[in-house]
């Protein structure tokens, strides 16, 4: 069978609820790859006529706002606690330098942090519990949260897909490049902010000895 028709047999409905649901568990502070799953999804709604670009960028904002709310609540029952059970769970994704940098990120933007933090990875996973283990004003954490849902979930579906129907018939022949092209971009941005993070950590274990001495 050909891509395309192969493509074309997949339900409209099973692409919008899975789209929602992993940005949704990765909103709520869950590593998932989010981001490659709105690509992908987005890409193939420029090639299936029975998936709507704008259904599809509804249920991904709403997957990202609601799940980021409930990381809220999560991490504004648990506190630090919470985030020290995350690290020992999920190292590589919530050890001491990741909470470092994403922590910076809010102490320095504040309600912006969490309008950012959708746009990068780290961040994106962090936004929700940090922000409620730091106790941000919930009208403010909702304010840019549902903000950077609808600007990162509704771009990026909008950017695709017209791309996606510009190169349609480039697309219809190569139709995987552009799922390996959105894992390569997603894996060099993890790469860049586990670098960032790295640096972070070893500069705060620097600092320590200098407090102590005090």
């Amino acid at each position: 069978m050909h891509v395309q028709e192969w493509l074309d047999t997949v339900p409209a409905a099973a692409v919008y609820a899975l789209v929602g649901l992993v940005i949704g568990l990765e909103s709520l502070g869950i590593p998932l790859p989010g981001e490659i799953v709105l690509v992908s999804a987005a890409l193939l709604s420029s090639q299936h006529s029975g998936i709507n670009p704008v259904v599809l960028g509804v249920c991904a904002t709403a997957g990202a706002v609601i799940g980021d709310s409930i990381g809220y609540v999560i991490g504004r029952k648990g506190g630090r606690p919470l985030l020290a059970w995350l690290g020992r769970k999920f190292p590589r994704h919530f050890s001491e330098g990741h909470v470092a940098t994403a922590e910076r990120s809010f102490e320095k933007w504040g309600m912006w942090a969490v309008f950012f933090g959708r746009f990068v990875a780290l961040l994106r996973i962090f936004a929700g519990p940090l922000a409620g283990v730091l106790h941000m004003p919930y009208w403010k954490f909702l304010t840019a949260n549902l903000l950077g849902g609808i600007c990162w979930a509704g771009g990026t579906t909008a950017v695709i897909y017209y791309v996606g129907i510009v190169a349609e018939d480039w697309l219809k022949r190569f139709s995987y490049l552009g799922l390996v092209a959105a894992l390569l971009i997603g894996l060099t941005s993890m790469l860049l902010i586990r670098r960032k993070a790295k640096k972070a950590q070893e500069s705060r274990q620097e600092a320590e000895p200098v407090g102590v001495g005090d």
